[in-house]
């Protein structure tokens, strides 16, 4: 990063009346170097609640830029030169299919790597209600669980997160400040992403929002495609899952169908069985001197 420059403007030593003035010292802004710029967009069909998720991340990143929807018609290397018109070299896309999976694409352009993520248990900053708040285009501090380090995918998406949602120094519309904290923690073979704000010097923190979880489907050598660099054994497809739950629903349904048939047919067996009085009284009943009576009567009447 630039250091910052000083430069002094030295005004006239004497004026009119004999006076000299002192040198007047004027702080420069320093150069912006990093020229970091991230294309933040969608496809067409993409739900409300992921079109908001869009926003937010367009108003934590300073850096980015918008784009019209992408036709979804379209291929996605389309998005390259889309890129390249904005003169973008990183992006992250949207994309939505049955109106109910939502995938994001976190790509360096345009010679790669890509990542392809499933969004999860998505939460706004609009429908959150967090008590948290931070300046607009302020940089981040980013924080990231030290699993990162333990893998060699986790390395490159901790090195792509980096260079995404970092601020670069002394970019037109970022602020002087650092009052938030982008927060990646590995969990459940699941990437979780949090948003909190700095609220004192001691470290207390309030969640800003948004907040979501992506779940790693594969990463590709180059943008949007290429040969495949990693592939998530513990994926799971929205399409198998909710096939699963059905095949479930389905199988309790049959549990419930064959236990009420069984205890039909149980019903039925038991209407052949001969109803006698004494085989039940026998069980619950004393004994008194008429039973014996009446059981020495049976006897004699058997052996004549």
């Amino acid at each position: 990063m630039a250091k910052k420059r000083a430069i002094e403007e030295v005004e006239a030593s004497t004026t009119d009346n004999g006076v000299q003035k002192t040198k007047k010292k004027k702080t420069k802004k320093g150069k912006w170097t990093n020229k970091q710029r991230v294309l933040v967009f969608c496809s067409r069909g993409i739900s409300h609640r992921a079109r908001h998720l869009m926003l937010d991340i367009q108003t934590l990143l300073p850096h980015s830029k918008s784009e019209t929807k992408l036709d979804r018609k379209d291929k996605l290397f389309v998005v390259n030169e889309v890129c390249e018109m904005k003169n973008c070299n990183k992006c992250v896309f949207f994309e939505m299919r049955k109106g109910q999976d939502l995938f994001m694409w976190f790509s360096c352009t345009p010679h790669g790597p890509s990542a392809k993520f499933l969004v999860e248990n998505v939460h706004t900053m609009d429908e959150l209600k967090l008590t948290g708040n931070s300046l607009k285009g302020s940089r981040p501090i980013l924080s990231f669980d030290q699993h990162f380090d333990e893998t060699a995918h986790n390395s490159l998406l901790k090195e792509m997160f980096t260079q995404i949602f970092s601020t670069p120094c002394y970019h037109p519309k970022s602020k002087p400040f650092i009052d938030h904290i982008l927060s990646f923690s590995i969990e459940d073979n699941r990437i979780w992403f949090r948003n909190f704000q700095i609220v004192e010097e001691d470290g207390s923190l309030l969640e800003i929002g948004p907040r979501f979880v992506l779940n790693l489907i594969r990463v590709f050598e180059g943008s949007f495609g290429g040969s495949t660099l990693y592939e998530n054994p513990h994926y799971q497809s929205p399409n198998e899952y909710r096939r699963m739950i059905r095949k479930q629903a389905a199988q309790r349904y049959r549990d419930r169908v064959e236990s009420r048939q069984a205890l039909e047919d149980r019903r039925e067996a038991n209407k052949n069985i001969p109803n006698d009085i004494y085989d039940v009284d026998n069980v619950f009943h004393t004994i008194t001197q008429s039973d014996i009576d009446i059981a020495k009567a049976r006897e004699r009447a058997k052996k004549m």
